[in-house]
Parts: structure tokens; sequence; C-alpha cells
């Protein structure tokens, strides 16, 4: 997980350092992380995710779902705060996310993501359920809401509500988090925004594989030239190597390996 968390660390540094980041640990192997948070300014959460852990093995039971630790993203929206943007750390940012803030509005968008997922949500089962009819399935890598909108309490009683629900519809195949998110949405009826309804020119792209790319002054452009915010290597099983947003991303590596290591004394944590 460092080897994403570095690269994003960087690029946060470099766009978005104004803004207050908070750091959710994956799991207990958090030496060069809490090491990292300090060079970077980032504050840890400290608080046990016990509520999330405890829902994460109610629905994902068994040794071999030790991804489930993916819903410890949950605990973002345990913090206090009025607002809150989460973002996974398998992305790197490139522009400013201030234009992102302020724009929820009850009733009208109470949800705001940064680009659709059609494929990677529901079974076919959705159709047997009327409040997902027109839902708008989306990438949970990067939403912003709020504490009136959407808590964790939110969320543990929706999903305990209606457990058999979610298990009849949710996709399969090593995903936890995003169906989860989705289901929670869609149930409690949030109502769910893209980026570029909310932010002038932004794009709805940021996949790590998207055709048509292309750089100004550093700054990815769609196809249509709308700004992109972030690339996501979502799915992704190995670290970037040669794809559109490949270069960036070894860059801000490179930048964050020699700013920590620097950090880090004699003793580098780095071999």
């Amino acid at each position: 997980m460092i080897d994403w968390l570095l690269p994003f660390l960087e690029s946060y540094h470099e766009t978005n350092a104004g803004l207050p980041l908070y750091l959710i640990p994956y799991d207990d192997n958090m030496a060069l992380t809490r090491h990292a948070a300090e060079v970077y300014g980032v504050t840890m959460v400290e608080s046990e995710p016990v509520e999330v852990d405890r829902l994460s093995h109610e629905l994902y039971p068994g040794v071999f779902n030790s991804h489930r630790r993916r819903l410890r993203k949950l605990q973002a929206l345990a913090l206090a705060l009025d607002e809150v943007a989460y973002v996974d750390v398998d992305v790197i940012l490139f522009r400013d996310l201030r234009p992102v803030f302020g724009r929820l509005e009850s009733g009208k968008r109470e949800f705001i993501v940064a680009s659709p997922s059609f494929e990677y949500v529901y079974n076919e089962n959705r159709k047997n359920y009327a409040f997902l009819d027109d839902a708008l399935l989306f990438n949970d890598g990067f939403w912003v809401t709020s504490s009136r909108f959407l808590s964790l309490s939110d969320v543990l009683e929706t999903v305990r509500s209606d457990i058999d629900i979610f298990h009849a519809v949710r996709k399969r195949g090593q995903l936890f988090a995003q169906p989860l998110m989705n289901f929670v949405v869609h149930r409690r009826g949030l109502k769910t925004a893209l980026l570029p309804h909310c932010v002038e020119n932004a794009s709805h792209e940021n996949y790590y594989k998207a055709p048509g790319i292309t750089f100004s002054k550093g700054k990815p452009l769609d196809p249509e030239g709308k700004e992109i915010y972030l690339a996501h290597w979502a799915g992704a099983i190995t670290l970037p190597s040669h794809d559109v947003f490949a270069g960036a991303w070894k860059e801000l590596s490179r930048a964050a390996r020699t700013r920590v290591g620097k950090r880090a004394g004699a003793h580098s944590f780095f071999r």
C-alpha cells in the first residue's frame, strides 16, 4: 500500500496542501505510513474502526476475504467535518479540489462522485428492485458528502436493515466497498451528482486506461478538452508502467521517496 500512498501524498502536496488531509489506516503495518504522514503534515485517523470492521466481517466472512478492509474508507463518514471528500490512495491529484466543496445542496446534490461505474456494482438482480431503477452507478474511489446527508451510523443501519437485498444485488468478484457504497446511497435515495455537473469544465474521466487523454501545462484533459482532476488506477494489479498517466505517477513517486527518505535521517526506510 505504501507504494501507492507516497505518490498520492506528493500529488496532494503539489495541488492541495492547503486542505486538511486525514489518513485512514488500512492495516497494522503503520511505521512508514506514520512517518510519511508526519512529513506531509497529514492527520492520522486514530479512532479504531470497530463498527466498520465488525460490519465487514458480517458481510464478507472467511479467510479469503482479507480485502474487506477496504470498507475502512467508511471511517471518513465519522470525521467531525461538515463536508468530506474521500479519495482512494491509488490515485494522484492534478488540480485544486477546493472548487468541489460548497456544492452540496439538500434535495439536489447530496453525494458527489467523480465518475460512473457501470459494470462493477450490481448483478442482474438489480432489475427486481424499483429503487435501483435509473440509479447512477458510481466508482467509489472519490466522493463528496456531508454528515447532513450521510453518516457512518446511516450506513450501518441501512446495510443491516436490508442485508438480504444487498447480498441479492451486489456484484461478486473481490468487490467489497464499491457495491456497498452504491447500495447505501441508492437505498437512502441520496441525490447523486457527477463532478462535471457541479464544477465548471470538470471531466468525469479519471480511469488510468482512458483513451484520448492529452496534457496541457502538465495537467490532463479529456478528449473534449475538459479538465481531469485525478487519475485512478481502479482495478490495477500492478504499479503504473506504460499507461497515459504513468509518467506523472512515476515522477511523483520518485519525488515522494526523496522527500520521505531525507526526513528519515540516517536510517532510510527505503532499500
